[in-house]
């Protein structure tokens, strides 16, 4: 059944019209009143819908019930990546999403090839939010990871707490340090995982 992302809650008995995008899809599919669809709004589970009414350029959805299902890792999983050139980091942020990450955060380091900053930034930003909502839409997540605005390296690992019981664990690939670690962590805590650049 095709879902769609609302960016708007949504509340069940509702009727709506979808967003452009999601809009633009049930067109393409030549989906007609009466036929049945998936929302959710990334604030967890989903809403079936049924198609209403079908304008030249938008769609009018009825908003079912809610469904409480939940298709999260049961740790939260955070990536910070120094950026890849070219549409690498498109790749990324599709993959990440569909593997569950909570959410990935952009780095500038010194020796990446991609170079955002102030307007351009952000619309790679929205580029990869839009991304990551797509990749939701076809694995079946209902939360859509939060993608953090482009950081330099040495600002981000400035603003990163100094938490002496956390446990640090190093993989390196180098000529005479190689190994594998692996830990258990107990309680509720998350992971955060971090992936230097290309090249570097």
């Amino acid at each position: 059944m095709p879902r769609f992302h609302c960016s708007v809650p949504l509340t069940a008995g509702a009727s709506l019209a979808l967003p452009p995008g999601a809009a633009r899809h049930v067109q393409v599919l030549r989906m007609q009143p009466g036929d049945a669809l998936t929302l959710f709004d990334g604030a967890g589970g989903e809403y079936a819908a049924t198609v209403e009414r079908m304008g030249r350029s938008d769609v009018a959805v009825n908003v079912g019930a809610h469904q409480p299902v939940e298709r999260e890792a049961p740790r939260a999983v955070h990536l910070a990546v120094g950026m890849p050139a070219n549409e690498r980091m498109d790749w990324l942020v599709e993959k990440a999403t569909e593997l569950g990450v909570a959410s990935i955060q952009p780095l500038a380091t010194a020796h990446g090839v991609l170079r955002l900053s102030g307007e351009r930034a952000e619309k790679k930003r929205a580029h990869w939010e839009a991304i990551a909502v797509a990749a939701c839409e076809q694995c079946g997540r209902n939360r859509v990871p939060v993608i953090h605005p482009v950081q330099s390296f040495s600002a981000w690992i400035g603003a990163q707490g100094g938490d002496a019981t956390a446990t640090r664990l190093i993989l390196s690939l180098a000529d005479g340090t190689r190994g594998i670690a692996s830990v258990q962590l107990g309680g509720d805590h998350g992971a955060l995982v971090l992936s230097g650049p290309e090249g570097a």
